[in-house]
């Protein structure tokens, strides 16, 4: 077996400098059943380049945990004979990645443009952003909090009638730049916002009563990365001091337990936590929005994906909030909802518990500021497509999650602090 590591370790590092196809590419899923198997997947992963998916790193694998995670073409077949050898269940979910990656566009909607059924670049959504606002002006404001690394604007949607002593719910998408089906969703709230106002009553009393700050895009120059570059890509785009990787992961760079558990301090690695808390031009803004608005903001809503998970604080630490009564019965009552429409099933409650310790996490930063309902929502699927959802599923994902939304907005309504 260890030959076959040592064998494995030579080919990866010239493999990763050829330009990204990724053809023959394989996503494995194993459940290691003890410490052994536990150690053979570091091993694995100390020796080639392993994109793990679920989690998200091979430091927070754990026995009885199903662990999701992406080889190169050229090792996929000596990866299954070490698994096979060393008596490691597996299987794999997918076979061929660039096929996933092609099937992704799947969508019968014809669009020259921005459309709600499809994923859009990050300059279709900028002009839609423009255009939303434009066509919407007694309900949606756009505004720029900042700019990312490269010097793209960040900017903000603002949604609600105006009146005065609004609280606001801010919500945001696109943290993690893979994770297309999120920004999709947060454009897909806008819509639902704008067309159903008048129309359906709880809607219509959620932006008479609330402000909504949506922020479409966080990590806009990762996404833009991942339309052009590389679509696997997780992080930011920074320029790491005295190293060669880019990037830092940036739901890992809040000032919530920064750097303790389940994030690395390695430039290189997918879950790098950065220099410092906010050390991320993108996380600074978004940090410095929330501080400034902190008297209005009563909740905030994070979108990521993948893996049907509702979420709260803590991730940072096993300790239970001091309101985990009321946030695990809404997280219930917000899943029931989202279930009752295709009977998608999500889990809930505290971040390291439900899935594994991760620090740094806006979800816990918010909560930490003070903003009692912070949510984190993982959305489809379970591991079927993982990343690469088909853009037929965008509709009902994001129809789904919406009534889960209203469902935490409401309750936020009617418990103002």
């Amino acid at each position: 077996m260890w030959a076959l590591l040592v064998l494995i370790g030579a080919a990866s590092v010239s493999a990763h400098l050829q330009d990204l196809s990724f053809a023959g590419q394989k996503v494995f899923r194993v459940i290691p059943q003890d410490d052994e198997q536990v150690q053979i997947l570091n091993s694995l992963a100390s020796i080639m380049q392993v994109d793990f998916w679920q989690p998200d790193s091979v430091t927070l694998v754990r026995p009885k945990m199903q662990v999701d995670f992406r080889v190169e073409a050229e090792k996929s077949s000596v990866v299954e004979d070490l698994l096979k050898e060393s008596g490691v269940e597996y299987q794999v979910l997918i076979d061929n990645l660039q096929a996933a990656l092609d099937a992704q566009f799947d969508s019968n909607v014809r669009a020259a443009g921005h459309s709600y059924e499809k994923y859009n670049n990050w300059d279709t959504i900028a002009a839609w952003t423009a255009d939303i606002a434009a066509q919407n002006p007694d309900l949606v404001s756009r505004s720029v909090i900042g700019n990312t690394y490269e010097g793209r604007p960040m900017y903000l949607l603002k949604m609600g009638k105006s009146g005065a002593n609004k609280k606001a719910i801010f919500l945001d998408c696109g943290f993690h730049a893979r994770e297309w089906i999120s920004p999709a969703f947060c454009q897909w709230f806008v819509k639902e916002a704008v067309e159903t106002y008048g129309k359906d009553t709880v809607m219509t009393t959620l932006l008479d009563n609330l402000d909504f700050y949506v922020l479409p895009v966080v990590n806009i120059d990762g996404y833009v990365y991942t339309w052009t570059k590389d679509r696997m890509w997780r992080k930011t785009r920074s320029k790491n001091a005295n190293s060669s990787c880019y990037g830092t992961d940036p739901n890992r760079n809040f000032n919530a337990g920064w750097c303790t558990t389940g994030a690395s301090k390695n430039p290189c690695s997918a879950t790098y936590c950065g220099s410092a808390p906010e050390s991320e031009k993108e996380t600074k803004a978004l940090a410095d929005f929330i501080r400034e608005h902190l008297s209005t903001i009563k909740a905030y809503l994070t979108i990521h994906s993948y893996s049907q998970l509702l979420l709260f604080p803590y991730s940072y630490t096993y300790t239970l909030p001091s309101d985990y009564q009321e946030l695990n019965s809404i997280a219930s009552a917000a899943s029931k909802k989202l279930a009752s429409l295709y009977n998608t099933k999500y889990t809930y409650g505290p971040g390291a518990e439900t899935i594994y310790p991760a620090a740094g996490g806006s979800d816990d930063w918010a909560y930490d500021q003070g903003i009692k309902y912070s949510f984190t929502f993982e959305l489809r699927d379970t591991g079927r497509y993982g990343f690469l959802l088909p853009e037929s599923q965008i509709k009902p994902t994001c129809e789904e999650t919406l009534l889960a939304v209203k469902y935490i907005a409401n309750y936020v309504l009617e418990h103002l602090y």
